[in-house]
C-alpha cells in the first residue's frame, strides 16, 4: 500500500470515528444563526430599547427567528427557536431548541410573521419552560406580558413580570396573539445537534452538552 493510500484511509478512518454532533448539520446551525440575528435585531436595534434595559435582568432567553401565524375563521401558529440561561456573571448555556405551536377559532383573517425573544426574568419563569409543556396564559403562578407590534402590552405595565415577550412583526393578523401556544423542548432536534440523551434540561440547566457552532450565540450574550 502507497503512503498516499495509506494517509487517505487513514483520514477517512479517524472521520468516521467523530461523534454525529461534530459534523455539519445545516438545518439546525441555520436555526441557532437565525436566532442570532433576530436577537441582535430585537436587543440591540433601536425598534426595542426596553429589551435591552432588561437583559442585565435575565434568567434566560427564548428566541423564535420565523413564528408563522395564518388562516381564515380557524388560525394556527407555528415555529421553532432555541432557549439559553445564565448563571452567573457572563456564563449563558448552550441553546436548546424549542417549539411554539398554538390554534385558535375566532375572527382570524391574514397572516403575519414574527420573530419573537422572550426574556425571562426569573427563576420561576424559566424552571416553568423547562420541566413540562409551557401554555401561555394559563400556567400557574406565571405572568407573561408581550409587547411590540402586534400585541398589547408595554414595559410599563410589566412590573412582576416572569417573563417578557418582544415582537417584532411584518403582516396583519386580526385577533391572534400569544395567549394559548404551547412551547415545548424539541427533543428530536436536540440530539441531532448535541447527540444522544440531549434535552432541554440537559442543555440549558445541567450543562451537559456543548456544540461549536452555538459559540458566537453564547459569546452574544456574554456581555450581559
Amino acid at each position: 500500500m502507497t503512503l498516499a493510500r495509506r494517509s487517505v484511509l487513514t483520514g477517512t478512518a479517524a472521520l468516521a470515528l467523530l461523534p454525529a454532533v461534530a459534523r455539519a448539520d445545516a438545518k439546525r446551525q441555520s436555526l441557532v444563526d437565525q436566532s442570532l440575528r433576530t436577537a441582535q435585531k430585537v436587543i440591540t436595534g433601536p425598534d426595542f430599547p426596553d429589551a435591552l434595559k432588561m437583559m442585565s435582568k435575565a434568567r434566560g432567553v427564548l428566541i423564535i427567528p420565523e413564528l408563522v401565524q395564518g388562516g381564515f375563521i380557524l388560525g394556527a401558529a407555528g415555529g421553532r427557536g432555541v432557549l439559553m440561561s445564565r448563571t452567573g456573571k457572563d456564563n449563558w448555556s448552550y441553546p436548546a431548541f424549542y417549539g411554539i405551536a398554538s390554534g385558535s377559532i375566532g375572527l382570524q383573517i391574514g397572516g403575519k410573521v414574527s420573530e419573537i425573544v422572550f426574556i425571562i426574568l426569573t427563576e420561576k419563569g424559566l424552571l416553568a419552560m423547562l420541566d413540562h409543556k409551557f401554555k401561555v396564559g394559563a400556567e400557574a403562578g406565571v405572568t407573561m406580558v408581550a409587547v411590540g407590534a402586534g400585541f398589547e402590552g408595554a414595559t410599563t405595565s410589566a412590573a412582576g413580570a416572569d417573563i417578557l415577550a418582544f415582537a417584532n412583526s411584518n403582516g396583519l393578523f386580526a385577533g391572534a396573539s400569544l395567549e394559548g401556544s404551547y412551547i415545548d423542548a424539541d427533543n428530536d432536534w436536540n440530539a441531532l445537534y448535541y447527540g444522544a440523551g440531549a434535552t432541554g434540561r440537559a442543555i440549558v440547566l445541567d450543562r451537559r452538552f456543548s456544540n461549536p457552532g452555538a459559540e458566537p450565540i453564547r459569546q452574544f450574550f456574554a456581555r450581559w
